[in-house]
Formats: structure tokens, C-alpha cells, sequence
């Protein structure tokens, strides 16, 4: 294939936050091009949002649906391969259907859908399409995040004991959906959002974290959510209990009204021999920690590390910080490998092949309405 490949987005116009992350991220490795989009519900916010991509008028569509129905009537050659959803929670699950019907790719932003049956439903499309579909967990795009899963992988740690992952924000400690902020007001409508609010928004990315890195998954929940801000409809503070696979046990905590807190996403884990810890505000830093010996600290790009390590990292030489866009562009490019190798008919690398995918988005799904039902009852665990 001697050309770039062509999204379509859906969602992402002015005034948007996601959007542009996905454009810069689509954008960094020079294997996409963004070719047409439905920027918005708005027809005529969309028009202007094309005209800020400098998208011809013809390919700037005033719904997802016209979008996919006219860019599927094109000639192969200049038809969108793909397109890329990023709307608020509640419109991830049409767009994703109608283009799988279509015969289009798909890269979602989390969550997967609006419910667990819809998610359901897009898991069985992809399996009976056979398209390649990418959902935005993009944490796991850190160079020293796929570092930390190699050395659990090759058992650097011995048997995993515990884990702990956490993600606080304090940028909902007051009641910003009362005020024109667009952000919160979707993310704290249970119409738009789903059935969580920080679980459905930052929980999933600690939960994907955590499967991730250790490879193990959550068999168990005893969780206990709360909705501090008066008022608020969904959760803005969760503290999980889990249970993993092979006798592993952890801790998830997640919360918006952590006053003062930026985005602490991090993670540590603890096997029979060693442990690692890792934070996204450092995100450059992995601490490897071994019993009764000094701590070694991995850099990216210093040293040797893993292949998969070394194929996320971007910014020579070391030093030169790798953070949110960088990772987000991950996703994006081996996203972007798999579906190349796909149209040349070949079997991609497990590096390529490396981003999370729609049954991801299914446990992601299923970990939300899990840990709210457990929440609301008297038992103590519930399974997942």
C-alpha cells in the first residue's frame, strides 16, 4: 500500500476536547490522513469544522450516518477506510454499528458503547465481519507501560501477589456541570454517560491498566461508590476490593473530587520476588524493586529494553519527555500496522498488533456494572 489511510471522524468539531487528540495522534507517524467527518450533531457545526480542517465541502457530512452511507457509494480509491468515534459515551455505539455493517474499520474512544448489551452486540459485529477495531486505551501506549508488562510477562516478579492501581482527579470536586462547563455536564448525565460517572470515565482506564500490564483478569469485585457533590446524579469516588486470576488480589481507586489532583493515574505490582511501580505524570520512569536490593530505575529509550518498549518509543534521544500524545499515537499506529497488513493479506507482528481492542471494551463495560450493582447491594463480592 503506497498511500496513507483515510479516517472519517465522527464527533470532535469546535469547542471539542478528544477530537483534537485523536487528529494529533492520527497524524504523528504520517500514516493517516484525515479525509472526511461528521464533526457534529450540529450540520452547521460540522460545515465550520470542516472548513477549520480544510476538508473540501463535499466530504463534511451533516450526521454519521450520511457520512458512512455516501463515503461507502465512493470509488475504493477515495473512500475513508476508517473512522474514528469521538463523541460523548452515548453516540459511540450507533456510529460503530453502521460502519461495521458497512464494511468500515473502527477506532472508538472508551468506553465501548452506552451499555453492556450494546457492547455485546458490537463484540459479535466484529466477529462476524472480521474488521479491525481499536478502542482508546491509551495509557497502554507508554513505552515503559508495555516495558512493565514484558518484565511480568517473563517473570521478573515471580507470581503476582498484588496490585494496586489508582486514578485521582480533582476536577470535580465542585458542581462544574451546573455551570456551561460541556465536559462535565455529558460525563455526569446518567442519559449520556452511562451507568458510572469517574468509574465509567477513569475507573475503566485503572481496571484496563491493570489486566494489562499483569495480564491477569478481574474475577471479582467488592466495591463501594459515592456521589459526594450534592446533587450529582453518578459516582465521583470509587474504592474497589478485586480479586484476579491465579490467587492475585488488588485494590482500584479512582475519584474526581480528589482535591488538588491533576491526573495521578499509576499502578504498582507485587509478585513472589520483585515489584514495579509506575505513574503517568512520570511516565518516562518505571522502578523496578527487588528484595533487599537497591531499586533500578528503567528509562525510556535507555538501556535495553523490550521490543515493544523500544517500538512505542518516539522522542530521541533520552530525556526528551513522551507523554498523552505520544501514547494516544501508539494506539494509532499499531492500530494503522494491523489494518495495512490486513489489506496486503498478511498476518500482522504481535507488536502491531498490540492495542486494545473491542472485547477489551466488553470487560470494560461489564467491570462498570458489575462494581455499581455490587456497590448498591449488601454482599460482599460480587463475580465479574
Amino acid at each position: 500500500m503506497a498511500r496513507k489511510l483515510r479516517m472519517g471522524m465522527v464527533g470532535g468539531g469546535r469547542g471539542a476536547f478528544i477530537g483534537g487528540v485523536h487528529r494529533i495522534a492520527a497524524a504523528i507517524d504520517q500514516q493517516i490522513e484525515l479525509v472526511c467527518g461528521a464533526f457534529s450533531s450540529d450540520p452547521e457545526k460540522s460545515r465550520l469544522s470542516g472548513e477549520d480542517f480544510y476538508l473540501p465541502p463535499n466530504r463534511v457530512y451533516g450526521s454519521y450516518e450520511q457520512m458512512i452511507l455516501k463515503e461507502k457509494e465512493l470509488p475504493e480509491g477515495e473512500r475513508m477506510d476508517f473512522i474514528s468515534i469521538v463523541t460523548p459515551n452515548h453516540v459511540h455505539f450507533g456510529p460503530a454499528k453502521l460502519a461495521l455493517q458497512n464494511g468500515f474499520h473502527v477506532v472508538c474512544d472508551k468506553p465501548l458503547a452506552f451499555s453492556v448489551d450494546e457492547a455485546r452486540e458490537l463484540v459479535a459485529l466484529v466477529n462476524e465481519t472480521g474488521l479491525v477495531f481499536a478502542l482508546t486505551h491509551n495509557y497502554t501506549g507508554y513505552p515503559m507501560v508495555k516495558q512493565a508488562k514484558a518484565m511480568v510477562r517473563d517473570g521478573k516478579l515471580g507470581k503476582i501477589r498484588k496490585i494496586v492501581v489508582e486514578y485521582p482527579q480533582g476536577w470535580l470536586a465542585d458542581k462544574k456541570e451546573a455551570t456551561d462547563n460541556k465536559q462535565a455536564s455529558w460525563r455526569s448525565d446518567p442519559s449520556k454517560s452511562g451507568l458510572g460517572g469517574a468509574m465509567g470515565d477513569i475507573g475503566t482506564h485503572a481496571e484496563n491498566l491493570a489486566e494489562y500490564v499483569t495480564g491477569l483478569k478481574v474475577t471479582e469485585v467488592c466495591a463501594d461508590l459515592t456521589s459526594y457533590v450534592e446533587g450529582r446524579q453518578l459516582d465521583d469516588d470509587a474504592n474497589i476490593l478485586l480479586h484476579f486470576e491465579d490467587g492475585a488480589k488488588g485494590l482500584l481507586h479512582c475519584s474526581q473530587i480528589a482535591v488538588g489532583e491533576e491526573n495521578g493515574l499509576n499502578i504498582r505490582v507485587w509478585g513472589e520476588t520483585g515489584g514495579l511501580e509506575w505513574h503517568q505524570q512520570e511516565p518516562n520512569t518505571l522502578i523496578y524493586k527487588r528484595h533487599e536490593q537497591p531499586a533500578i530505575h528503567y528509562r525510556t529509550g535507555v538501556g535495553e529494553l523490550d521490543p515493544a518498549a523500544v517500538a512505542a518509543q518516539r522522542v530521541p534521544p533520552p530525556g526528551h519527555p513522551e507523554g498523552y500524545l505520544e501514547a494516544f499515537a501508539n494506539i494509532y499506529k499499531n492500530f494503522a500496522a494491523t489494518l495495512r497488513a490486513r489489506m496486503e493479506g498478511r498476518q500482522p507482528t504481535e507488536i502491531e498488533a498490540d492495542f486494545p481492542t473491542v472485547e477489551d471494551g466488553l470487560r470494560g463495560m461489564r467491570f462498570v456494572e458489575v462494581v455499581v450493582e455490587n456497590s448498591r447491594r449488601s454482599e460482599k463480592w460480587s463475580k465479574l
